[in-house]
């Protein structure tokens, strides 16, 4: 009798574990995704103990808990960026309750973005157009748990892993030092948090207390976000009233050989040499003047533009010419709106 109610008992225990994990599997919960069975765990938890004095348990324990999410290793392979044309793309972001959420967001902090233009030299509506853009104002920062992103990519994404795991180092280093859960920040698939989206390496780089309280909170507080976002864009050497993009007109069959971007975001040509292959500018710029020379399809027809340093800048925020170009024309839409 004694034997058949050990036996019923261990029945019924193992059917309740297995209730238990099909639940939390169906949930898209696995156990200990990143524990030491998995291959690059270890070494980076050692990293962590020789080179920032973690205890190797407490490292451990807070990447057992971290939950590998097939959503974002979908998302980080199609970005809008890449595989939408330009008029698609800047729809999503020039639109105007956009502009309408930014000239309120304006008048709400306009004492913090007067100074941060007048301590970084960075004009408001960069800033708003930057907030505008990554989170709506604050509005949609991100529904990913912070450390579920970064060890995802970090450990499960060859292609950037070795980044994402400097950036889980970052951001594992930095809620030490602000006394912060790791498990509870949320942020972007890729990682990134609070108003302006910084990833933990720019936060550590660039985050500021700009309202003196003792933290620097870009989660909560939007004069911190305010200000470091300017404090990004100084930086990186933002030029205060510098044009950010002169559009061109495009004539003549060499007009692939102006195309620079295939070449990466650092490729130049000056503009004597793009109008001895068609292009004008409809400003006029200096003929030794490096730029930066890329078409966009506009739709019914092809846009062609010449970036200059501050459009170079805002790429340093997100390297995309795309990204650039809509921070860029919300930018101006704002100041335009703006009543004087």
């Amino acid at each position: 009798m004694y034997k058949n109610n050990v036996g019923s008992r261990c029945r019924g225990i193992a059917r309740l574990a297995a209730t238990l994990v099909g639940g939390l599997l169906a949930a898209g919960v696995q156990a200990q995704d990143y524990g030491p069975q998995h291959s690059d765990v270890p070494a980076f938890v050692e990293k962590m103990q020789i080179e920032h004095g973690f205890s190797a348990e407490h490292v451990q324990q807070v990447l057992d808990q971290a939950v590998r999410q097939e959503a974002i290793l979908k998302a980080i392979a199609r970005p809008a960026e890449r595989v939408k044309p330009w008029h698609e793309y800047r729809a999503i972001f020039i639109t105007d309750k956009r502009i309408e959420s930014g000239l309120a967001f304006w008048d709400e902090h306009a004492e913090a973005l007067a100074r941060a233009e007048k301590e970084y030299g960075v004009e408001p509506e960069i800033i708003l157009a930057i907030i505008g853009v990554e989170t709506f104002y604050g509005g949609n920062m991100g529904s990913y748990r912070v450390i579920d992103a970064l060890t995802t990519l970090g450990f499960d994404y060859p292609p950037r892993a070795d980044f994402f795991r400097r950036q889980l180092e970052s951001y594992l280093v930095l809620t030490r030092e602000q006394q912060m859960d790791p498990l509870t920040l949320k942020g972007s698939y890729a990682g990134a948090m609070g108003y302006g989206q910084f990833i933990p390496s720019s936060y550590q780089a660039f985050a500021v207390d700009f309202d003196h309280d003792g933290v620097v909170d870009i989660w909560n507080n939007p004069v911190d976000a305010i200000g470091s976002v300017a404090n990004y864009f100084h930086q990186h050497k933002w030029q205060h009233g510098a044009a950010v993009a002169i559009a061109a007109d495009v004539e003549g069959d060499q007009v692939a050989q102006g195309i620079t971007l295939e070449q990466g975001l650092e490729a130049r040509k000056t503009v004597a040499e793009l109008q001895r292959l068609g292009w004008t500018p409809r400003t006029q710029l200096e003929q030794d003047a490096e730029v930066m020379a890329f078409e966009f399809d506009a739709g019914e027809r092809m846009q062609y533009w010449l970036g200059l340093n501050n459009l170079y800048v805002i790429t340093r925020y997100n390297r995309s010419v795309m990204y650039a170009m809509v921070v860029h024309q919300l930018a101006d839409l704002l100041r335009e709106a703006r009543p004087q």
